[in-house]
């Protein structure tokens, strides 16, 4: 007879914790629960337009963790809460993410083979719409098998367009 420590299915979990995520405005991207030790493991990733930040994180982290207390979903096995937002190298799987990633670089490989790069210009509920080499291609979500956004270490985060001082200083502290 093998012993379970887990009764809590990821489905039930999500549905749990959904709820909770968005009173912050924010999506429930995953939930994890995995044995870690004598332990386990719960990872929850969050995520919303515009980015969220390590204080929304907290605040997010705080109301998990009081609504796991007052709840039995978790048995009564000992458990470590982590919450965190998802990282650049997740896999583009759903629109919002796409849409999210609007300005980024991203690797499509397409369901009938190839492969495209391109920058993210747009991207709508069915398909986004890429600047390849300068020219605007369009890929629709169903010809993707796989896309991730490519890290590019020589181009500056945000604005785009370089900033020089008014009048050419530099200003010393």
């Amino acid at each position: 007879m093998s012993r379970r420590t887990d009764h809590t299915d990821t489905t039930s979990l999500e549905n749990f914790l959904r709820p909770i995520v968005e009173q912050f405005g924010c999506d429930l991207e995953a939930a994890d629960l995995a044995p870690a030790g004598r332990r386990r493991l719960l990872r929850v990733l969050v995520d919303r337009d515009g980015g969220i930040s390590l204080d929304d994180v907290a605040e997010v982290t705080r109301a998990i963790s009081k609504a796991l207390d007052a709840d039995d979903i978790m048995g009564d096995g000992a458990y470590t809460l982590e919450v965190s937002s998802p990282g650049v190298d997740r896999p583009l799987t759903l629109p919002r993410h796409w849409r999210r990633n609007v300005k980024r670089l991203v690797a499509v490989t397409l369901t009938a083979g190839g492969k495209v790069t391109g920058r993210i210009k747009s991207a709508s509920d069915e398909a986004a719409e890429l600047d390849v080499d300068g020219k605007a291609q369009t890929v629709a979500y169903a010809d993707v098998a796989k896309a991730k956004i490519q890290i590019e270490f020589n181009r500056a985060a945000g604005n785009d367009e370089t900033e020089t001082p008014a009048d050419g200083t530099v200003e010393e502290n």
